[in-house]
């Protein structure tokens, strides 16, 4: 996989973040989306990449950066699903607010920005999105957020259909549980954050994951090597619940 131009959405933080710098070391033209302009600055001279505000949530801002690209005439070979917010709470206390904003930003965020960046993305091309064990594994408190990457994943499913004439490929990797800075934004103290990552000492890999466990599986989805993959889900959860 050389010279690919890939667009990584949520690429100032995170999984995003360090698929980004792997992807610009290994030779490739990386676009990265976020919600905050100085962070994104920072991050695209940081690595050497280029860079777009586009906040997931706002319909407006993933028309302009469409626009934006097309209007610049760049392609995309690559296209990573990655924003995405966990607000933990349980069934009986999630508010509407809260339900509200984690499916825009993590179910109609990726389907509109699939949407309207399907003019650029080039065939073939790669779609991959960053999804969650959560969706087949019960973790308490995480039910809105779940159900919100299943049903990202089902309309995947059916747009694996609709798209393979264009030669848009669709395959999900679901990421068990990863220090990022995900934890700390969805409002876990330190002790809880210590709790949750020394529980991941009894799996198989012996200890948390990082962001950059998660790269492997990512470039191999977006590599001309994953060509005949459709809608295939790559786990990487360190070995969670054997």
């Amino acid at each position: 996989m050389n010279g690919k131009t890939i667009l990584i959405t949520g690429g100032t933080s995170g999984i995003g973040k360090a698929l980004a710098e792997h992807l610009v070391k290994t030779g490739h033209h990386v676009i990265i989306t976020g919600r905050n302009q100085d962070r994104i600055n920072q991050v695209t001279q940081s690595l050497g990449c280029d860079g777009y505000v586009a906040d997931s949530a706002n319909p407006a801002q993933l028309k302009q950066l469409a626009a934006t690209l097309q209007a610049d005439n760049i392609r995309l070979d690559g296209l990573v699903l990655n924003a995405g917010v966990f607000y933990p709470d349980s069934v009986l206390s999630t508010t509407e607010e809260a339900f509200d904003l984690t499916m825009n930003i993590n179910t109609k965020g990726p389907w509109m920005t699939l949407q309207q960046l399907h003019p650029v993305l080039n065939n073939p091309s790669s779609v991959v999105f960053v999804s969650s064990i959560a969706v087949t594994n019960a973790f308490a408190s995480a039910a809105i957020y779940s159900a919100s990457k299943a049903a990202f994943e089902a309309i995947a499913l059916v747009a694996n259909l609709e798209l393979a004439a264009d030669g848009i490929r669709i395959n999900s990797v679901r990421p068990g549980v990863t220090a990022t800075e995900i934890q700390s934004k969805a409002g876990m103290t330190a002790d809880q954050q210590s709790e949750l990552f020394g529980s991941m000492h009894t799996t198989a890999l012996g200890r948390v994951m990082s962001a950059e466990d998660q790269i492997g599986a990512i470039s191999f989805l977006l590599s001309d090597q994953s060509l005949a993959m459709r809608n295939a889900v790559l786990e990487v959860n360190g070995g969670y619940g054997l």
